[in-house]
């Protein structure tokens, strides 16, 4: 295994991240420069970002400096991109038209399954026991397509506070309904605590063969018969599937019972053709690499700490959690392939909320507070209702103008203009004007969905993942590993012993872990 990446070497030693950064610092935000991409069927407007020549010039050389189209080859082919742990990072290979045969036998054995469910009208009810990989995507996806009910109830238990067992249990009649138990491991303790407290419950209500309305889905299926899964509910993924890339897996089949086989075909497709896209496209019009180098230059160059998604649809109100996964977790990293402290601010701290409801929470401190952050804001041009009158021109005439108000802000003198048309006195009006004037020049990308469908939903998580993949290219750096939640599951272990008296107290702990166990342990 090779442990030295000279592509991946510190980025301030090289003159073409020098030449990237000093570029990037002198290139205007241009309220008149219009630039929308074309990508898998989604407009992506990246107007309001810095552009010039020179740094679109650098932008090349430094991708060819990080051997960028090697590495993403190798993501594409099924090759190792997972340097740690000696994996591929092949989920692009889940949506391809004509998948490999493990992965067409494996989709073919869900869908079997789904239509006999449907067919029979059985299953009324699903609980979904998961958490972050295989709890997001589902849960954004039954949102978004079955926003408006289906005839299956789909609850979802990640967290293990035993509260939320009891809320998704709670009601529910046994006998009409599937637990489905999704864990790549089939040993998050999360998960598996709440997996066995509702088997107990489909137990205590009488079910004679409890393990006919469970469903394993998992990388190890091996874990899953021992806990005792029948083979025939058992559906797998593979250790190339990363967790957070896991919904295009059989971790989708509460989807598919929820929504629909077809919502899964056309999220496939639609990532499948944002896959060719990020392919092919040329750099300057590849949409996931100009994300990418855009948002490189906000976190790296000018110091923002953050980026905010502002999703302009109430369906999509789940992106934000699992945008917040599938960033954070591969771009939380402070070392690069080559074991040495990356030397520029990586992944920003990604948050958000569904507009409008985000005007009126935080987006107060993006126009005017002092440190801002990017955003991007993402709606789609046709609503799936028919008010669009009366709510969805209103929602994308909001949507304009907060991302308009960001980028072109307030002078001093149109606010006094204002106060001053207003009758306030002038004295008043000079002073009242200060507080309403804010300086403009905020970076935002705009990206529009024709309209929400799978096909437009599969584009747009794929979109993301390939700016992300682009990003840790550019910092040289592993998306595919977490090994600092990894650690504290181990401490997790450790402790839950000592609180349950299994285990003497560990010398090794600080102060005021050490107090707090004992405090806990009683």
């Amino acid at each position: 295994m090779n442990y030295s990446y000279p592509e991946a070497s510190r980025l301030s030693n090289l003159e073409s991240w020098q030449h990237f950064a000093q570029a990037a610092k002198a290139a205007p935000i241009d309220s008149q420069r219009l630039c929308v991409l074309k990508a898998a069927g989604l407009l992506v407007d990246i107007s309001a970002q810095r552009a010039s020549e020179p740094l679109a010039q650098a932008t090349e050389t430094l991708l060819q400096a990080r051997q960028f189209e090697a590495w993403r080859e190798r993501l594409l082919t099924g090759q190792v991109v997972n340097v740690t742990e000696d994996r591929a990072a092949w989920h692009t290979a889940l949506r391809a038209p004509a998948p490999v045969h493990e992965v067409a036998s494996e989709q073919q054995r869900m869908m079997d399954f789904v239509r006999l469910a449907d067919a029979e009208r059985k299953w009324r009810n699903v609980v979904h026991i998961g958490i972050g990989g295989s709890d997001w995507g589902v849960r954004l996806t039954v949102a978004a397509f079955g926003y408006a009910g289906t005839w299956r109830q789909v609850r979802f238990v990640s967290n293990i506070d035993s509260h939320a067992i009891e809320s998704g249990l709670a009601g529910l009649d046994p006998n009409e309904t599937l637990i489905v138990v999704s864990s790549k491991s089939f040993t998050t303790t999360e998960t598996m605590q709440n997996a066995q407290r509702a088997l107990e419950w489909l137990k205590g209500a009488g079910i004679q063969k409890p393990y006919n309305q469970v469903v394993a889905i998992t990388a190890n299926p091996q874990a899953a018969r021992e806990w005792g899964a029948l083979a025939s509910h058992t559906f797998v993924f593979w250790e190339w599937v990363g967790g957070r890339f896991s919904i295009w897996s059989s971790v989708a089949l509460t989807t598919a019972l929820a929504v629909g086989i077809e919502t899964l075909a056309g999220m496939l497709a639609g990532a499948h053709a944002m896959d060719e896209h990020f392919a092919t496209a040329p750099v300057g019009e590849n949409a996931p690499v100009q994300l990418a180098v855009s948002g490189v230059v906000n976190r790296s160059v000018l110091g923002y700490g953050s980026l905010n998604i502002a999703p302009y649809d109430f369906r999509l109100g789940y992106l934000v959690p699992y945008l917040q996964q599938l960033e954070m977790e591969s771009l939380g990293k402070s070392v690069d392939l080559n074991g040495n402290a990356v030397d520029v601010p990586t992944g920003p701290v990604v948050w958000g909320m569904a507009g409008t409801d985000a005007q009126h929470t935080f987006f107060q401190w993006l126009h005017q507070g002092s440190d801002g952050a990017p955003v991007d804001f993402v709606v789609c041009q046709e609503a799936s209702h028919g008010w669009r009158e009366a709510h969805h021109t209103h929602l994308l005439a909001n949507c304009l103008a907060q991302r308009q108000a960001m980028l072109t802000g307030k002078s001093y003198e149109q606010a006094l203009q204002e106060c001053r048309a207003e009758g306030h006195a002038e004295e008043h009006a000079q002073w009242l004007a200060k507080h309403r004037m804010h300086t403009g020049g905020r970076s935002s990308n705009l990206i529009v969905l024709p309209r929400l469908s799978p096909y437009t939903l599969g584009a747009l998580l794929a979109l993301y993942e390939h700016k992300v993949f682009t990003q840790a290219v550019i910092w040289g750096i592993n998306p595919f590993d977490q090994w600092g939640v990894e650690y504290g599951k181990v401490l997790a272990k450790g402790i839950t012993q000592e609180l349950k008296g299994q285990a003497p107290l560990n010398g090794g702990h600080d102060a005021s872990t050490r107090y707090w166990v004992e405090v806990f342990r009683g």
